[in-house]
Order: C-alpha cells, then sequence, then structure tokens
C-alpha cells in the first residue's frame, strides 16, 4: 500500500507540466509545435534558451520536491526501505509527467524528471549523469541519445552502489528497486522509440547550445 501511496504522491507532482504551462502563458500550446510534446527539449527548440532551463528546472525539481516530501512522510515508519519509496515516487513523478489525465495522457518523456530523480538520489550519480550527458551532446548533439545513455548509466550505478551499500536496505528491497530503476529505463527507450529510429537512419535532429555554420 505504501508504495502505490508513494505513486500518487509523485504522479500529483508530475502533473504540474512545466512546458505546458510556458507555452499557455506565452500564448500556445508547445504540444502542436516540434515534436509535439511538453518536454525541455521541443521547448527549448520552439521557444527559446529561457523557456528550455524554466522547463528542464521546473520539471527536475518536481522530482525532487515530491521525493523530499516522501522522505519527510515517511522517514520514521519506513526509514529501511526509504531509497525504495524514492524510487517509487519519482516513478510516479516520471508517469504523471509523461501520461498527465488533463492533457490526454499526452506529456513529456520524463528525462528532465528523471534528472530530478538522479540529483535527489546521489551527488556522485548526478555528476556522472552531468559527465555522460555533457559528452554525448559535445560529440553528437543528439539530446535523445545523451539522455537515452544517462539512463543505461543510471540503472548501471544504481545496482553497483547499491551492492556497495550506498543505500542501506536489505536485499530484497535493493533487487525490487533495480526493477523499479530497469522498468523506468525501458520506458524511457519507449518513449524515444521515434528517436532511435531516426538515429538509426542518421536522421534525428541535432541541437546546438551555441550557433554554427551548417
Amino acid at each position: 500500500m505504501v508504495r502505490l501511496l508513494c505513486l500518487a504522491i509523485g504522479y500529483l507532482f508530475g502533473l504540474f507540466q512545466t512546458g505546458y504551462i510556458y507555452g499557455r502563458l506565452h500564448g500556445i500550446d508547445i504540444r502542436e509545435y516540434g515534436s509535439g510534446n511538453a518536454g525541455t527539449t521541443n521547448t527549448l527548440r520552439t521557444l527559446g534558451k529561457k523557456a528550455g532551463a524554466v522547463t528542464l528546472l521546473g520539471d527536475a525539481f518536481k522530482c525532487v520536491f515530491a521525493v523530499l516530501l516522501v522522505r519527510f512522510l515517511f522517514r520514521e515508519k519506513y526509514g529501511d526501505m526509504l531509497p525504495l519509496l524514492s524510487l517509487y515516487t519519482a516513478a510516479g513523478v516520471i508517469l504523471g509527467h509523461n501520461f498527465p489525465f488533463y492533457l490526454h495522457f499526452h506529456g513529456g518523456k520524463g528525462i528532465a524528471a528523471t534528472a530530478g530523480l538522479i540529483l535527489a538520489t546521489s551527488w556522485i550519480m548526478t555528476l556522472l549523469g552531468l559527465v555522460t550527458f555533457g559528452a554525448a551532446l559535445c560529440l553528437t548533439h543528439y539530446v535523445s541519445l545523451g539522455s537515452l545513455l544517462v539512463y543505461v548509466g543510471f540503472v548501471i550505478e544504481l545496482i553497483v552502489f547499491g551492492q556497495c551499500g550506498m543505500f542501506g536496505m536489505t536485499q530484497p528491497h535493493l533487487n525490487e528497486m533495480y526493477a523499479v530503476g530497469i522498468v523506468l529505463m525501458l520506458l524511457a527507450f519507449w518513449m524515444h522509440r521515434g528517436n532511435i529510429k531516426r538515429l538509426l537512419r542518421g536522421e534525428e535532429r541535432k541541437t546546438y547550445l551555441r550557433k554554427h555554420e551548417s
């Protein structure tokens, strides 16, 4: 029951669609432009760097705040499995972000929310994620590729650090946490299936943070 409660809390936080709200404040539905989703990348390409930064921060920190709330609510009763409950909460945020009921279940792809999950989990994992994404973006200019590589790295780090005792949980709880992490990674790959097809065909759109000559 507590797991479902954490998912529900996370889902409610995930309903705060930063890109959609920012677009509405500027007179547009961001989902009617570009790639058609309400995430950071599409907001950046459609409305500019400021909009992209606001969307990234908003979608990341809604996950951080949800996790902090759950840790505050359940730290006494469920302290022995708090990292697992935090991951369930983050999963709820990602589901709420990707599938908001009031937008006919058409939101973003969950990457900025996942950034919030990583930030709330560990500063080491945050640093590794930044290095992975930054290197992929600088070398290829594919946001989607960098995002997926971060997810793969996150799951690997979750397992390695978990087995090294970072989370202080029993093995059954650790195994459950790994399973949730893998499910989230598979969901991210599913949400990016169109990007993956374009990457394989060499048709994926590149993103440049600075102006460049074609």
